[in-house]
């Protein structure tokens, strides 16, 4: 896994706490090895728009280190385990094993596609479409990674995670999940989210699983298996 070639830069963070203020010097790349974390940015009175989430095995902006200053932060959900991989590692990799580039690239592809289907959710799915899609997506991706069992799933968000998300109110959140609940698409406790049936959930949220490119040729140059065998870690 990439993270072994940041070897000695392995870091935790508490829950709650940021990786990554806005406007500092990046530094590095973060690669999330336990935990859930979010990309956000924040007006001045507070109010915040989280922008994108981070589950184990994702790269926090694999280009972040050209920039000066970063113009967004990322904040820890859970408690975080992460890697910081430096830029002079970064490009001795790229440079090193070509298809770990094409990994990489591949990646940015695939983030560019679900933040397009972010701007979707929130000018055109309404509050039942848009909480549905974007429980349906982070299942999906889950599993990608091996990280649910059966129908159910880690959720560690909070409805006010899933309000800095959609752009809705609380009260409006707490609403909706009430009645995704009444309906029998979703069942959430102690941290967890079950979907009794995903098709049909997938139906009540309009979701098209292809923007995930999850069965495209990408996704065969992961780039957590890209590294040799001596590189990689257990």
């Amino acid at each position: 896994m990439l993270g072994r070639m940041s070897r000695g830069t392995i870091r935790e963070v508490l829950p709650r706490r940021d990786i990554i203020h806005e406007g500092v010097d990046p530094g590095a790349v973060r690669l999330i090895l336990e935990g859930w974390a979010c990309r956000y940015k924040s007006l001045p009175d507070g109010r915040r728009q989280t922008l994108a989430f981070f589950i184990p095995g994702d790269l926090c902006d694999p280009h972040v280190y050209l920039l000066r200053k970063m113009d967004h932060s990322i904040g820890a959900i859970t408690h975080l385990k992460y890697a910081e991989i430096g830029r002079a590692q970064m490009d001795a990799m790229t440079e090193r094993y070509p298809r770990i580039s094409q990994a990489i690239h591949w990646n940015e592809l695939v983030s560019a596609s679900i933040q397009r289907e972010w701007i979707l959710n929130m000018g055109q799915r309404n509050a039942h479409e848009h909480l549905a899609h974007l429980m349906v997506e982070l299942f999906h991706r889950l599993r990608a990674v091996g990280l649910t069992s059966g129908a159910t799933c880690p959720f560690p968000l909070t409805q006010n995670d899933l309000a800095d998300a959609t752009g809705l109110t609380c009260v409006h959140v707490n609403r909706v999940m009430l009645d995704l609940r009444h309906d029998g698409l979703v069942e959430i406790d102690h941290r967890e989210l079950r979907i009794p049936d995903l098709a049909r959930l997938e139906k009540a949220a309009l979701f098209n699983p292809a923007y995930l490119h999850l069965d495209h040729e990408g996704a065969e140059l992961d780039e957590r298996s890209m590294l040799p065998a001596n590189l990689s870690t257990s």
